[in-house]
């Protein structure tokens, strides 16, 4: 099916190769790579979709849902690491200390002088690494996601930005999952601002979006659910996305069994769908990951395309303005495809 919103691109992504994961202490291979950005604007420009450059956006639109110490860390982190030597080590950026609150004991945290302590002030976890085209790239996908926002307020009913790296797993001042600005929350913040109402940021990725919680929490203007797979089962990010976290009501969270599949997984995207209506939601934003797909290397769930073309119709049906911001998605045979089922699925959802 042709598609007729814009997908809105940044070629600098291609700046960010994490070069790996560190998990366990062990370096694995990468799956967040160039690649499935690639994918996906092939498969979009096949279907007849009109790209669109992501515009540079100043600093102030990210300072709306980041602090501006971790924006400064970002921006310097390689350039710091390469001065202290520790390239030679590790070709990578990777934190090898936290600072724990138990280990700080109600005391405010000092800056480390250490380089490589500081890796650990703003990073919660070891996968997510630094190279020397992070930085540009996270500001690229930040660029894209508003970008998209502000096409939908200048009158298109939905457009898509093809985000990378993605950025639901990264918090108001820390980031980890692969994820290192928030990509759906500075979209929704720009929905919000303009819209006057309450917006929602409606997650489909297969992991719960940590980052876009804790950046809303209990914040009435913007209400944030999210379907994924249950943590309690063992998956990322462990701590966070159990169904008691509600935020006085303005987060919902759906945890699913490992191997649910299209039955369940559409069922929770049409409760999030209608919990979003009931709450009076303006706006929406879809965090798009298409990770919970069935063969996908990073999850246990098992939708199929047909299921991702459901819930486009679901979503679409909501007929509000509408940014389609993308998360996850890690099989490179499929990412292209299911990323148009569901855009396809949300263009027929309005009709």
């Amino acid at each position: 099916m042709a598609l007729t919103m814009p997908v809105v691109f940044a070629d600098r992504h291609d700046g960010h190769d994490p070069g790996g994961e560190v998990w366990i202490g062990v370096r694995t291979p990468a799956t967040e790579v160039p690649e499935r950005a690639e994918r996906i604007r092939a498969a979009l420009a096949a279907a007849g979709a009109t790209i669109v450059p992501a515009r540079p956006q100043p600093d102030a639109a990210v300072l709306a849902v980041h602090d501006r110490a971790l924006l400064a860390y970002l921006a310097s982190a390689w350039d710091d690491w390469v001065t202290a030597g520790y390239q030679e080590i590790q070709d990578r950026v990777v934190p090898y200390l936290f600072p724990h609150p138990d280990l700080l004991d109600g005391v405010a945290p000092g800056m480390p002088a250490s380089t490589a302590a500081r890796a650990g002030r703003h990073c919660y976890d070891t996968m997510t690494l630094i190279g020397p085209g992070t930085y540009a790239a996270a500001r690229a996908a930040i660029d894209a996601a508003l970008t998209a926002a502000d096409l939908v307020l200048a009158g298109a009913r939905a457009a898509y930005a093809c985000c990378r790296p993605p950025g639901h797993h990264a918090t108001r001042g820390g980031f980890g999952g692969s994820c290192y600005l928030n990509n759906a929350a500075s979209a929704a913040a720009r929905l919000r601002d303009a819209l006057g109402g309450p917006v929602a940021v409606l997650d489909v990725d297969a992991h719960h979006g940590n980052g876009t919680q804790s950046i809303f929490y209990a914040e009435a203007t913007v209400l944030t659910g999210s379907v994924h797979v249950d943590p309690g089962a063992g998956w990322f990010p462990h701590y966070l996305g159990f169904a008691g976290e509600t935020g006085g009501g303005a987060n919902r969270n759906l945890p699913l069994a490992p191997g649910s599949g299209d039955a369940e997984w559409m069922a929770a995207v049409a409760d999030l769908a209608g919990w979003a209506k009931a709450r009076g939601a303006r706006g929406i934003v879809v965090a798009l990951g298409v990770d919970a797909a069935e063969g996908d290397p990073e999850s246990p769930l098992r939708v199929s395309e047909r299921g991702y073309v459901a819930a486009g119709r679901t979503l679409g049906a909501l007929d509000l303005p509408t940014v389609v911001v993308q998360e996850g998605g890690y099989d490179l045979q499929a990412i292209g495809r299911l990323v148009h089922a569901t855009l396809a699925g949300i263009e027929e959802g309005r009709r």
